[in-house]
């Protein structure tokens, strides 16, 4: 009898289970029947990726739906900006990023309310049996993600330690490795949605926000700063220029994250622009010193300033009250007078940049020959004349060509047809004498006595 007791007890407990996992299937399956209409509001700037939600108001007649689950033949909308997909049982079924309302007919979770009646209602049951198969919970995972696809913008940066900048000016021969510091703020976008779902973003409950990628994207920012801006160096633009290349600095830097971003995360480098960028004092004052030293290598600019320092040192001489002979007499000797020593410096750098000038001027293209308001080209062998007469050939200068006006389009022409409409000048007409005054006329009456042109 005992063991009798426990085997319907036990028969009881496995009966009461299955009972339990059919009433809580069937009443998910129930609530599933219901479309759904998905939707995502205005994406914040600083989201990526949200998942979409269902919209349920207090007039819903389905609360109890399931969230993961996609009812055939419910809405979904995707908004400006956006894209969206659809993920079912961890695989990407759906990608959309055209604006509109859509209607999704491939759910694995049927409705009485979509196609037929009688096929939904069998679908239905399908469902129910896997659902009851589960313990009453549902047999698929279904997610609605939406992308921020607009340009995230206003993200601050700023090199955590001085960067090497090699500064080059090649008119002045200058050649300097120094270290700045930049300030900048950059802006990116999502170029690839799904290739940012599967590689960053995953399967996350809820948001994915910039925050969550802002160290990573700043790392990789400061690796690959360098080579861009060696990229700089190398069209001779100043670190304290690089505000004004905003473009410049863009593009060189997109070109250097290009395979960390675009081809890893889907994501696009839009702009970098640099607000500031400093260096040290004393880099500072090494750039003043060379910039200085860099006029004396023009001749006529050294000679310029060793006069000035010549007649500055005979300034300070003659200033001295008890020794200014013995002062002057010392500049001259150092100088080995006017006529010596400095003084033939400063004469070999004058003849030096005399020679420079003229070298220049000689190589300089020699300006193109204006022709002469009235010179005409000789038709029989093309010599270029201001006379009446060709000084090569002797031909006479043609006379000007006779302009007429097109009776069709009114345009002035001096060729054979209409240079706008093709009208073709018109003949002249014919002329006539006069038998009463003599008078040589074109028209049918004579202009001069007005006797009428003889038939």
């Amino acid at each position: 009898m005992g063991l009798i007791s426990q085997a319907l007890g036990a028969i009881g407990n496995i009966a009461g289970g299955a009972i339990n996992a059919g009433m809580s299937a069937a009443s998910g399956v129930l609530a599933n029947q219901w479309k759904e209409f998905i939707y995502c509001d205005s994406i914040p700037d600083d989201v990526l990726m949200v998942k979409g939600k269902k919209q349920i108001t207090g007039k819903s007649s389905n609360t109890k739906g399931d969230d993961n689950i996609i009812t055939n033949g419910s809405g979904i909308v995707v908004n400006d900006g956006q894209c969206m997909i659809i993920v079912e049982n961890g695989k990407v079924v759906e990608v959309c990023a055209e604006p509109g309302r859509f209607t999704y007919d491939t759910s694995l979770a049927p409705s009485i309310f979509a196609g037929s009646f009688g096929q939904s209602l069998l679908d239905s049951f399908k469902m129910f049996g896997q659902q009851f198969a589960y313990g009453g919970q549902a047999a698929n995972d279904q997610r609605v993600y939406y992308f921020n696809t607009k340009v995230i913008m206003g993200n601050k940066y700023g090199t955590p330690a001085p960067v090497p900048f090699r500064l080059v000016d090649s008119k002045i021969f200058l050649d300097l490795d120094i270290t700045i510091r930049l300030n900048a703020i950059y802006s990116y976008r999502l170029v690839d949605p799904l290739l940012f779902y599967t590689k960053i973003a995953g399967n996350v409950n809820d948001t994915f926000r910039a925050a969550d990628l802002e160290q990573q994207l700043k790392s990789e920012i400061s690796g690959k700063l360098n080579t861009a801006l060696a990229k700089i160096s190398a069209m001779e633009i100043r670190y304290n220029e690089l505000p004004a290349h905003t473009e410049e600095m863009s593009e060189a830097l997109k070109e250097q994250l290009h395979q960390k971003w675009v081809v890893e995360k889907g994501i696009e480098l839009v702009s970098f622009d640099v607000n500031s960028a400093n260096t040290t004092e004393e880099n500072e004052k090494l750039i003043r010193d060379a910039q200085a030293e860099a006029r004396y290598q023009h001749a006529g600019l050294g000679a310029a300033a060793l006069t000035a320092a010549q007649a500055q040192a005979l300034k300070d001489a003659a200033k001295n009250p008890n020794g200014a002979a013995n002062a002057m007499f010392g500049v001259g000797m150092i100088g080995g007078g006017m006529n010596g020593g400095i003084g033939n410096t400063i004469n070999a750098l004058y003849a030096q940049a005399g020679q420079e000038q003229a070298a220049a001027a000689a190589a300089a293209p020699a300006p193109a020959a204006v022709p002469a308001a009235n010179a005409w080209k000789c038709p029989k062998c093309g010599v270029e004349n201001t006379g009446n007469f060709c000084t090569s050939c002797g031909e006479k200068k043609p006379a000007p060509a006779i302009a007429w006006k097109c009776p069709k389009c009114g345009n002035e022409n001096t060729g054979n047809f209409c240079q706008n409409c093709g009208e073709k000048k018109p003949e002249a007409p014919a002329e006539w004498t006069c038998a009463k005054c003599g008078a040589v006329n074109t028209g049918n009456f004579c202009q001069t006595c007005g006797e009428k042109k003889p038939e």
